[in-house]
């Protein structure tokens, strides 16, 4: 077996020809090419600063019917979410980014076991407490 055929091609990368790259993900001959990155993370910059514009002023106008002004704030919040996932971070669909989405819906899952489990020792705490009145009657 010769050396040529031994060698392994390794230059393949992420969603190559798949369709599964993310904006920003470069490839192997594509890594010296600053302009396109940099372009890049200015659209994920730009998104970024008019979807938190948009949820200032969804706040603080009274275009929005004041009841869904909380629904619009939670579709912005998605979108923010979106646009740094996808131009910031670099999560696709890729079969190579099976690490990095598992890292994140690890991290999601102990916020939301954290941010719960608090809810719920405070929702019982409230429960199970003297209420002031007594407490103050009693130490006079």
């Amino acid at each position: 077996m010769s050396d040529e055929h031994s060698h392994v091609d390794d230059t393949r990368t992420a969603g190559q020809g798949h369709g599964h790259a993310a904006p920003g993900e470069q490839e192997a001959e594509a890594k010296t090419d600053v302009r396109k990155a940099v372009g890049i993370y200015a659209v994920g910059l730009l998104l970024a600063a008019i979807l938190t514009a948009a949820s200032f002023w969804a706040a603080g106008s009274h275009a929005i019917f004041g009841p869904a002004v909380p629904v619009a704030l939670i579709a912005l919040a998605v979108a923010q979410m979106g646009v740094h996932l996808v131009f910031f971070l670099h999560i696709t669909t890729g079969p190579d980014n099976t690490n990095n989405v598992l890292a994140l819906a690890f991290g999601v899952l102990i916020v939301a076991l954290v941010l719960v489990g608090s809810l719920w020792i405070m929702r019982h705490l409230d429960h199970n407490l003297m209420p002031m009145s007594v407490v103050m009657n009693m130490q006079r």
